[in-house]
């Protein structure tokens, strides 16, 4: 009889070495889709200026944006709307946005350039890894995680990406009386968030409630969420302080 060979891996890197694929838990669920033109063509014309990459390592802001102003990093833009918005309405603030959907990257950059943006940078890359690998400790003015993937069944939950492991990341990459801002439209989320939030430490919550603030005029209202407030969605609003 032909002995089983044992099928152990001590390590995802020996795993690798070995031609073996390890599926590896992300931030994000990478869908890929088609990029028009115009998104393809802001990419290959505009990421020198704009785009920051992985590979690149840890970066420094004010070599970076050329200037000390503050840094706020968004995880997730999306198409990169709001994102824009809010880098055209504070020019005096450096926005860094994070995202790994390629359409939205090359929507958010060609709307960069349409609006004459120029505080604006953008990773196109999981934010776990940029958050472990580029971003240094104590340095950002604010981090935005705006409708994250819910995650709406129970059984994913741990898929979500706000976390005890998460949360105390951020932290450690703000600044002293930085800010972690969420905004979720799913109340079980929102909950979760709260929870995570007041169960970690070197936090201050801003509510003068102690739970979520009303929608600060920073964050843009967009399409997607006045559609859910006219049918009566509720949208929550998350701001924690990182404590001295």
């Amino acid at each position: 009889m032909t002995e089983k060979k044992e099928k152990t891996h001590k390590t995802i890197e020996q795993a690798e070495q070995e031609g073996k694929y390890i599926r590896k838990v992300r931030s994000f669920v990478k869908r890929e889709g088609r990029l028009t033109k115009n998104q393809q063509r802001s990419i290959d014309d505009h990421w020198q200026d704009m785009g920051l990459n992985h590979s690149d390592g840890l970066i420094d802001s004010q070599v970076v944006f050329a200037n000390a102003n503050p840094v706020v990093l968004e995880i997730g833009f999306g198409m990169g709307k709001s994102l824009v918005e809010m880098a055209q309405a504070a020019p005096d603030t450096n926005f860094i946005g994070i995202e790994v959907h390629k359409p939205g990257v090359g929507a958010c950059i060609s709307s960069a350039i349409a609006a004459g943006v120029s505080n604006l940078k953008i990773f196109d890359h999981d934010a776990i890894d940029i958050l472990a690998d580029c971003i240094a400790d104590g340095t950002l003015t604010t981090v935005q995680l705006f409708f994250p993937d819910p995650w709406h069944k129970k059984k994913h939950h741990k898929r979500r990406i706000v976390s005890a492991e998460f949360v105390e990341t951020i932290r450690q990459k703000l600044k002293v009386g930085g800010v972690f801002h969420m905004a979720t439209d799913w109340e079980n989320y929102a909950e979760c968030m709260l929870a995570d939030m007041q169960s970690a430490q070197g936090y201050n919550n801003v509510s003068a409630s102690n739970d979520y603030v009303p929608r600060p005029e920073s964050r843009p209202l967009t399409k997607f969420e006045n559609r859910g407030q006219r049918l009566g969605h509720g949208v929550w609003d998350l701001q924690f302080a990182k404590k001295a």
